[in-house]
């Protein structure tokens, strides 16, 4: 069958419902990639910013490198967060921001967009790498969410490996932590009541990857540290499925980064694949409008993929590490704006 003959089917099918027109007219690639290191602040130290381009760079390459050995999807997601987790750049693992008792708590999840299977965890403590026992509890329980000590008894059973609190330790993050708590003490002596609208967190951390292998699939992940200064137990949106991950390979996969109360609220990833879904919006499209109509200004951002490898990322904070690369020659790495 040639080209012609190809598109003459592709209007045939779409005409009759056989195929979103918002997919069509596109040229699908082999495989894709992209990659969210947190949004947040523009105003990045320049030390600090070359480390992180670095560090994308090598696990975007990671990443495409096992595309290329037609790793699947749900592997390659794996992976690229684990080195996310282990660098301490980022809030995720080693470097997770501070919660207000001046501990850890971790949160993970991931999903696989060919029958919406999807594990996650939320508050582990002694965890090194969330992304890998979300995974298990995906493939190896019932379930779909364990929290808190049930998780960390989980990983013990399993033997996945576990570190002291004081791993996750990191002198930025601490010194972000007693900053915020600072300001915050300061706050509640002059009783002053201000809204997360009002003032925002200037950076929100959290990683994540998307990834479309070879066999057409598609799988979604994120892992964080939260907020700083959050309260103890505080659950945010990347453990939740539909709020900071979804992969659905009829539509997309979407990996959050921002405020996850408002994520959740407003269910950001699952929204973007029902646009595509509902409404045969295409994925730029989708992607706009939950980031700049349904959040507000400096909330977050997301990064996503749909089943032809279009790619997005798009945000509406000042800034937000990405990396981005598929099968056609596209590679490309961003910090800030």
């Amino acid at each position: 069958m040639n080209a012609r003959q190809i598109f003459s089917w592709s209007v045939i099918l779409c005409a009759i419902g056989f195929l979103p027109t918002h997919l069509t007219g596109q040229d699908r690639v082999d495989y894709a990639i992209v990659i969210h290191g947190g949004a947040g602040s523009a105003k990045i130290d320049p030390e600090v910013a070359t480390a992180r381009i670095r560090s994308l760079t090598t696990y975007l390459e990671l990443g495409v490198e096992m595309l290329k050995a037609d790793k699947q999807s749900l592997q390659v997601v794996e992976a690229v967060i684990r080195q996310l987790e282990d660098d301490p750049l980022f809030n995720a693992g080693h470097g997770a921001v501070y919660n207000s008792q001046g501990g850890h708590e971790l949160d993970a999840s991931i999903m696989d967009g060919r029958d919406l299977s999807c594990g996650a965890v939320a508050g582990v403590t002694r965890v090194k790498n969330p992304i890998s026992l979300a995974r298990h509890v995906m493939t190896d329980t019932r379930h779909v969410l364990l929290a808190a000590d049930g998780a960390d008894q989980f990983a013990r059973q399993l033997g996945l490996e576990r570190v002291k609190q004081s791993y996750f330790h990191t002198e930025h993050a601490r010194q972000r932590w007693e900053k915020v708590r600072a300001a915050e003490l300061e706050k509640e002596k002059e009783k002053e009541t201000v809204g997360v609208s009002e003032e925002l967190p200037s950076y929100l951390g959290t990683v994540g990857c998307v990834v479309l292998d070879r066999e057409g699939s598609i799988a979604a992940g994120t892992s964080t540290g939260g907020l700083t200064n959050k309260k103890y137990g505080r659950v945010g949106d990347s453990p939740i499925i539909s709020a900071g991950t979804y992969a659905d390979n009829r539509t997309c996969g979407v990996s959050g980064t921002g405020i996850g109360e408002h994520f959740i609220r407003h269910a950001v990833a699952y929204d973007v694949s029902a646009r595509m879904m509902y409404r045969k919006d295409s994925l730029q499209d989708a992607a706009r409008a939950v980031i700049h109509e349904t959040l507000k200004p400096g909330y977050g951002g997301i990064i996503a993929l749909d089943r032809v490898g279009n790619i997005s990322m798009e945000f509406n904070t000042a800034g937000m590490s990405r990396a981005a690369a598929d099968s056609n020659g596209r590679f490309e790495v961003h910090v800030g704006k």
